[in-house]
Parts: structure tokens; sequence; C-alpha cells
């Protein structure tokens, strides 16, 4: 009787398996990857480090099929890839739980350019910086820097900045956020003008982890803050978008008298509940990733819930 009903229970594991199997091919099945072809792609993933829990892990193994077929140049890694005091040392374990052990897949052993979140200004920031130097895909030459992409005849400039120490309340919390009060952030904003006042590339991108315009629980300090200080910036040089996270859902905002489309990227691990507010185009609480194509005329991004599809997508032409 005991061997009857392991049996029976090993074949209810197989039959369940294959269900999810074919679900799960079926997903697949209905990706439209022509949309990425000859074109230069990004990823764009944050808000990611629940040591593999909630969505963390299925997501994590989405955007590794997924990158057979898109071949992005990198991930853009906007923040929060560690939850929630940050890491103590680039030999800190969550370096192992929160992200080598997750993003296994072989198409994501590509550059994950990366930016801190405020949670990882609870901890060593400095230790996210030197696992540059330890991991061969972790690429964080600095606190904020940019690069330039050239794939497919398009060019694209890509600027990291770093936004907490932009923002008053984090300075001014030196407790829980000792690293932010010590960062120069007019230094910062001075690079940032200059490099943009420079950038000649088709498409021009600025990523900080912190939204200028978003729907919100959050203090709303943080964003006048990002409006003050980074807006500013980003409209005087007419940049493209402005992408984000943090917030842990999909948003998609025009606001008046902006040409910049403003875009807050969902959670890789565990999203929140959104509604719209000024200047929403779209808004979803699912979490996901983005991906980033861009050609000489054309500039889009596709939010990509955590079955694959395509939730929204942002589109710029010149």
């Amino acid at each position: 009787m005991k061997l009857k009903k392991t049996m029976n229970l090993r074949k209810a594991i197989l039959l369940l398996a294959l269900a999810l199997t074919g679900t799960w091919a079926a997903a697949q099945q209905s990706i439209d990857y022509s949309v990425y072809e000859d074109k230069c792609n990004f990823y764009m993933a944050n808000d990611l480090g629940r040591n593999g829990y909630y969505d963390q892990k299925p997501i994590a193994e989405l955007m590794g099929v997924m990158a057979e077929e898109v071949g992005p140049e990198c991930v853009i890694a906007a923040g929060d890839v560690h939850h929630f005091e940050g890491v103590a040392s680039t030999e800190d374990p969550l370096w192992m739980t929160n992200f080598e052990l997750i993003y296994t897949h072989p198409e994501l052993m590509i550059d994950w350019n990366a930016i801190c979140g405020n949670h990882e200004y609870r901890g060593n920031t400095q230790a996210v910086v030197d696992y540059s130097r330890v991991s061969r895909r972790w690429d964080m030459p600095a606190r904020y820097y940019t690069k330039a992409f050239s794939e497919e005849g398009t060019t694209v400039r890509i600027v990291w900045i770093d936004t907490t120490p932009l923002i008053d309340k984090y300075r001014q919390e030196f407790t829980k956020y000792p690293d932010a009060c010590q960062q120069d952030i007019d230094t910062q904003l001075q690079w940032l003008d200059a490099t943009l006042a420079a950038a000649k590339e088709d498409w021009v991108i600025v990523v900080g982890h912190h939204p200028i315009y978003a729907e919100t629980s959050k203090d709303d300090v943080e964003r006048l803050d990002m409006q003050r200080r980074v807006d500013t910036i980003l409209r005087r040089h007419h940049v493209d978008m402005y992408l984000n996270g943090h917030i842990h859902n999909f948003q998609h905002i025009r606001m008046p008298g902006s040409t910049i489309d403003y875009i807050t990227n969902s959670s890789g691990s565990l999203s929140r509940k959104v509604k719209p507010t000024e200047g929403t185009v779209f808004c979803s609480p699912e979490p996901g990733f983005s991906i980033i194509s861009a050609t000489p005329k054309t500039l889009e991004l596709r939010m990509i819930d955590k079955h694959g599809q395509v939730l929204h997508t942002v589109t710029r032409t010149k």
C-alpha cells in the first residue's frame, strides 16, 4: 500500500512537471522575438535582492531564456540588487544568494552595469563598486559613469547616476545611510551637465534608482529633490528617456512641458500596487523587467511581465 501511494505521488509530480513545462513552452512560443532583430538591445532590471524568493528566480530564468534570442548588450542594474541592509563587503554571502546563484543562465554572463540604490546605501557602498574586481560580469567603474554603445549601425549613450545622495532625506539620515552625506553632489551634477552637453549619439538615456515623476506612497521630497536637481539638467539637454526603479511597479509618464519619457521599471522579485497619477500613460503592478531596443530612427522600451509578455511599449522616433 505504501509503495502504491509513493508511486501515485511520483506520477502526480511528473504530470504536474509536464503540465508546467507545457505551459512554459506555450508561453515561450507566444513571444514575438522579431521586434528585437537587427537592433541594439539592452536589459533593465532592479529591486532584485530577495535571495531568490517571490518572483526573483522565475524572472531570472525568463531573462536568461529570452536573452538567447534578444542578445542584450548588457544588463542595466538600476539599484537595490541587495535588500535590505546592502552588503558588508565584497565577500558578503549576499553576492551569492541575491546575484551569482540566481542569474545563472549562460546568456546572462554579460556585463551588469550597476548603480547603488537606497538599500545599498545602508551598507558598504564602496564594496558594491569594488565587486567589479571580483566578478567578471559586475561592471561598475564608479558610483556614476557613462558608456557609449554602437551596434547594428546605432549609437546609444547611457548615463548612470547615483541618486541616493541627491536626495536630502538620505543625507540627513546619516545613521541609516552613512555614505550618502559623504558624496559631493555638486561635482556629480556638474559632471552630468557636461556629459549630456557632449553627447552626440543617436539616443541618450539616463538611469537612476529614484524616480523624478511617479505614483508612489514614498515621500514627496524624494521626487521634488530629483526634479529640482536632475530634471532641470535632463530637460536642458533634451534627453530621450529617464529610467528608474525603486517603486516596484511599471510606470510610463509624460509630463506637460517635457519631451522626456519618464519610465519606472518594476521589481524583478517583489512588486507593489500602483494607480495613475499626473502624466501617466501606462502603469501596472506586475513584476518583471524591461528591454530597450534602438535603431538610428527608433527607440523602444518594452515592459515585460514574468511570463515574457509585453505589457506596454514606449516608442520614440526621429
